[in-house]
């Protein structure tokens, strides 16, 4: 099938699926049914259950900088609450922080790209555009 040819199923009625349920369970912004990505970030090429084409995503940096944002406050709240609490010797901190940031990053990657890209569809958000 041609990228100019529509999926047999793209002009049926789907009902909407929320775009924060789908976008976190990594479905189709669409159907709530079909896979997302296809390896750990990339996107597969369209829904293998409503056909719709992934080619309008354009995510970004975007769930990037939101788990920065999101594990870097809950990593350096729970390590100044540790070090007061307790205060642990610096090793131990490496231990316990190391491990948890790559855990707690590489855990929101996924669902926060779901997100956005659900909310990129349901907002029919795309590139700007000078009219002329």
């Amino acid at each position: 099938m041609s990228s100019n040819e529509r999926h047999p199923l793209q002009e049926a009625y789907f009902t909407p699926a929320s775009p924060v349920a789908a976008g976190l369970a990594c479905r189709c912004p669409r159907c709530g049914r079909g896979k997302l990505l296809k390896g750990f970030l990339s996107l597969a090429p369209r829904c293998e259950v409503c056909g719709l084409d992934y080619g309008f995503i354009d995510a970004g940096d975007g769930p990037a900088v939101f788990v920065i944002l999101f594990a870097g406050a809950i990593v350096v709240a729970l390590a100044f609450w540790v070090e007061v609490r307790y205060q642990p010797p610096m090793w131990l901190h490496a231990a316990l922080w190391g491990p948890t940031i790559l855990v707690v990053t590489l855990g929101l990657l996924r669902p926060l790209k779901g997100l956005l890209v659900g909310l990129q569809y349901r907002n029919k958000a795309a590139e700007g555009r000078l009219d002329r």
